[in-house]
């Protein structure tokens, strides 16, 4: 898989797992664990959700300007490890929220949010630079041996790309699964089950002081033992400190995950380039004619990075809801008796990893039969199948009758099989392969070199966009038909994949993609 590729590129994917694996336990558990913990709405859990991943990205135009002006790309990297470790810390310290703590407890886990967003975006666009870097140096050399040896180097990048993509998911497919064995095993050694309509119930309890016949229900089927619980108030509190201080030590494990990868970047980092040498070095060679040149050049290729981070903008939107409105899917209409909510966020990198390389063998087969399918009509493709996705998922739940996600909470719904998730997620990461490495190759065709930190900070940008959005699905989740909310993002999808098309021809003339 490796053959033909720069040599530091496993280094940098193994480096980047880390980040991967804090991030699906963050993806898994969030919006669960803050309705959870403080009894938040799903809305208002999902607001905090929307603007912490939007933070994540976001803060990568400040960590690649942050690299771009010191011209140290990896201390900024190895920075942004440790700090994202430090917000982890903070996470894992299990502190029960009461309506004396709430007023600051709330608070510093937001700021412990923002700490880890801040060390996201110091590390996450700049290590995606070095690769970009990577295959930059590696043109460079093929260029000496002629056009076929460039042309062929070209055509490496994208499936490059897409190899670091699918081992930086490894942890991701580990990562969902983390919380909730701990959770798990953890109320068990308190002799406690889970069930994860418990918490609900026991924050209303503690706010109306009446037990309903529900909670009673369920707190007698998920104590281990004979006895029914008597005292209604203690079983509550003790039920929701464990159940959270479940969650609270599965971020440890994103702590030693940030250090392991800075260990392995730490013990690599000579394998990889230096962006900002090669530009010093190219710049030093342009004559005044050139260098007016090639700032048209730059102001058409930015023209072009920004159209397609328009695109972006919604595909994350509709993409990202596998941590809102799709987690929230599987909790309420998927039966969940043996299986968490939590852990069908595995699927997804499952998938990256099992079907990237069926991906780049087909990109391979057309290759070899000489149809190249440019990087900008890809996107346009991808956009297609995200849309299939909402579509399979529109017709399912019309098909099913479901009601709004507050109606079928109260009244009951025909619960759905696992399988639906299986097909919902094998299509919407088929089109997140054909979107989101496809868009780092994408900008590191196009970023100029001494803006190379900065323009991977502006993808990563236009994801958090999308992801400021993420609240409007729990909204309509929660308020319609379920059907009508996935036809919103399925005719988001569309109207995306026809702008793209409309544009490809131009994007391609513009960037000799």
């Amino acid at each position: 898989m490796f053959k033909g590729h720069p040599k530091g590129l496993l280094a940098a994917a193994l480096s980047n797992m880390g980040e991967r694996f804090g991030y699906y336990i963050m993806n898994a558990v969030l919006v669960l664990f803050l309705c959870s913990k403080f009894g938040l709405s799903e809305e208002r859990s999902a607001l905090i959700y929307s603007f912490f991943y939007a933070g994540i990205y976001i803060l990568a135009l400040v960590g690649g300007l942050i690299a771009d002006r010191t011209q140290n790309y990896k201390g900024t990297i190895m920075a942004g490890l440790m700090v994202m470790a430090t917000g982890y810390v903070v996470l894992s310290i299990p502190i029960l929220a009461t309506d004396t703590n709430q007023v600051w407890l709330l608070p510093l886990t937001c700021l412990a949010l923002f700490v880890i967003a801040f060390g996201n975006g110091l590390f996450k666009g700049n290590l995606q630079a070095i690769v970009g870097q990577m295959y930059d140096n590696f043109e460079a050399e093929a260029a000496k041996q002629g056009e076929e040896a460039l042309k062929a180097a070209k055509d490496k990048r994208d499936s490059g790309f897409q190899i670091f993509y699918v081992f930086i998911n490894v942890g991701g497919v580990i990562a969902p699964f983390v919380a909730p064995l701990l959770r798990e095993w953890w109320l068990k050694a308190h002799d406690m089950l889970y069930n994860a309509q418990l918490p609900a119930l026991c924050h209303q309890f503690k706010a109306t002081g009446e037990a309903s016949e529900r909670l009673v229900e369920l707190a007698n089927n998920a104590t281990i033992g004979e006895a029914a619980v008597e005292d209604m108030a203690a079983f509550t509190t003790d039920y929701l400190q464990i159940f959270n201080e479940g969650i609270h030590y599965s971020f440890i494990a994103s702590v030693a995950a940030m250090l392991i990868s800075l260990t392995i970047f730490i013990a690599t980092r000579k394998t990889f380039p230096t962006p900002a040498k090669k530009a010093a070095a190219s710049n030093a060679d342009y004559t005044p004619e050139e260098r007016i040149a090639a700032a048209k050049e730059i102001k058409q290729r930015l023209y072009a990075l920004f159209a397609v981070l328009a695109i972006a903008i919604f595909f994350w939107f509709a993409f990202h809801q596998n941590g809102t409105s799709l987690s929230m899917f599987a909790r309420d209409f998927v039966k969940s008796d043996s299986v968490a909510p939590e852990v069908w966020q595995a699927l997804n990198p499952f998938f990256v990893i099992v079907l990237t390389p069926v991906v780049m063998w087909v990109f391979g087969l057309l290759g070899r039969r000489g149809i190249y399918i440019s990087t900008p009509r890809k996107i346009a493709i991808g956009m297609a199948i995200a849309g299939t996705a909402y579509l399979f998922l529109a017709g399912y739940s019309y098909i099913m009758g479901y009601p709004s996600a507050t109606e079928a909470r109260e009244f009951g719904v025909t619960l759905s099989g696992p399988w639906v998730l299986f097909v919902l997620y094998f299509f919407l990461t088929v089109a997140e392969l054909f979107i989101s490495p496809l868009g780092l190759s994408f900008v590191s065709k196009v970023a100029p070199k001494h803006m190379l930190g900065l323009c991977q900070g502006l993808w990563l940008g236009a994801t958090a966009v999308g992801n400021l959005l993420l609240w409007i699905g729990p909204l309509m989740y929660n308020a319609w038909p379920i059907w009508m909310c996935w036809v919103v993002f399925l005719a988001v999808c569309l109207v995306s994949m026809g702008i793209m098309l409309g544009m490809v021809k131009w994007l391609e003339r513009v960037t000799n993609a």
